[in-house]
């Protein structure tokens, strides 16, 4: 082919001002999402997109879909049928009936249609070339700039927060509810006193310490793509670097240490994968990167937050006690389907007696299925529901396993990191989001037209 044939090739493969617009919706909720959450929309705003979504799909003469999607729609297919079962409750737990449980089953199981709704239409526009997947891991890197933010907002200013414009909106009366609250005002840290003192912890942009920490992993994967692995200009791969080191900052701060063991598991993934496709230059430099890291926190008074979070457990008891009560209950009374939704322990692993106080007011009452996705999965929707979903996981790892390409290693390396956090991280709702859109940019990457082609996505 000439060079002439191939630019005309390009500009009829290249997407047109109408095809740019049909994905709008997706990059105004990625790109924007510091503004939904100061509004006070947040994840609220997701279920828009979503519904721009469905609409857009419907209208198509015929979709496409992912490798492995089957296994994802048995999962949620196993989340309808198990709420058969919201007004079965086992022993030990606080007694509720099917419309009581239904608001939060509800919740759930809509986000993880929005969540499915979005990703598959993303699919379609990445193969069809009107949304470049450069143009995607863009904009999840912009994310990962948007946590460190707010991760350093909670970290210095932990204090803050305001009503949101959505709060003012609402009744008092639902507005003053914990979870609403947790969905409409927004707040830079949450305060927590393990340590023997009050001690803020980042959560800005997300809501949840965990869930910033769950965010900062699976972006930080897409941002270091998009600066090191896409020919950029050496200022912004030298910003880059300014921006993954002030990040130590939050992250440690954080005190998350499902996000230090997720980070480290990511690092060793793809210093294998790197390996095994034949470039240990990038494994030792990735490798290097890490000491320099690591050498950075011992090293300066960010290795006292660490060692000052390793000598206290503070959640590790009430977690053993959740998933192992969770465990029990859902095999010995509902094996199958689960109880379609969480439950509250009647006390504690103390006592029954045990309940919250103004000194402890989480004490008593703990939610099962609220301490990780693997947890909440297999309560609420049983052993099928768990097979469809780590089947899904499983096999998206299994059928790209030969991707080595820079949008392969990161893909598979967000979905497995997703395997990792399941034992301490709930995924709904944006973690959710973010993995499935990580596994667009997979299932995409051999499939997509010429022009939505980024350089990141050819094999080195």
């Amino acid at each position: 082919m000439t060079l002439l044939a191939a630019v005309r090739t390009a500009d009829r493969t290249r997407p047109g001002p109408d095809e740019r617009r049909e994905g709008a919706s997706l990059t105004w909720l990625l790109a924007a999402y510091p503004l939904w959450w100061a509004l006070g929309l947040g994840v609220l705003a997701i279920p828009f997109v979503a519904a721009v979504a469905a609409v857009k799909l419907v209208r198509r003469k015929s979709i496409a879909v992912p490798p492995a999607f089957g296994w994802w729609l048995l999962f949620l297919l196993a989340v309808v049928l198990s709420l058969a079962n919201l007004g079965v409750d086992p022993p030990g737990v606080v007694p509720e009936t099917f419309l009581s449980s239904l608001p939060g089953a509800t919740y759930r199981f809509g986000f993880y249609c929005c969540c499915t709704l979005i990703a598959l239409w993303a699919y379609n526009l990445v193969v069809e070339g009107k949304l470049r997947r450069e143009h995607l891991i863009r904009l999840l890197a912009w994310l990962f700039a948007v946590t460190v933010a707010g991760g350093l907002l909670g970290t210095f200013f932990g204090g803050f927060e305001y009503t949101s414009p959505v709060e003012a909106l609402l009744p008092k009366a639902v507005a003053k509810d914990g979870f609403v609250q947790s969905l409409v005002h927004p707040q830079a840290a949450q305060t927590m006193d393990f340590l023997g003192y009050e001690t803020p912890r980042p959560a800005a942009p997300w809501g949840y310490t965990n869930t910033w920490g769950n965010n900062f992993a699976i972006t930080a994967v897409w941002f270091v793509v998009a600066a090191f692995c896409a020919p950029v200009k050496t200022k912004w791969r030298v910003g880059a670097v300014v921006l993954l080191t002030v990040s130590l900052i939050p992250a440690v701060y954080s005190m998350n240490r499902g996000l230090w063991l997720g980070l480290a598991a990511v690092a060793v993934f793809t210093a294998l994968r790197l390996l095994v496709s034949g470039r240990p230059g990038g494994m030792l430099a990735l490798g290097g990167a890490g000491c320099a890291a690591v050498l950075l926190v011992v090293l300066t008074p960010l290795g006292t937050v660490v060692q000052a979070r390793m000598d206290n457990g503070h959640s590790d008891e009430g977690r053993a006690f959740s998933s192992e009560r969770a465990t029990e209950l859902v095999m010995a009374h509902s094996p199958v389907l689960g109880f379609g939704s969480t439950r509250k322990t009647l006390g504690s692993g103390e006592s029954i007696a045990v309940g919250p106080t103004p000194e402890c007011p989480r004490c008593g009452g703990r939610t099962l299925g609220g301490n990780g996705q693997l947890w909440q999965v297999m309560f609420a929707h049983g052993v099928a529901g768990t097979v469809a979903y780590l089947g899904f996981a499983l096999a998206v790892l299994w059928r790209f396993r030969s991707d080595h390409s820079a949008v392969g290693i990161a893909g598979s390396a967000v979905v497995g990191f997703s395997l990792l956090t399941m034992f301490y991280y709930n995924a709904l709702v944006t973690p959710l989001l973010l993995t499935l859109l990580s596994y667009v940019l997979l299932a995409a990457n051999r499939t997509t037209a010429p022009a939505a082609q980024g350089p990141e996505t050819e094999n080195r």
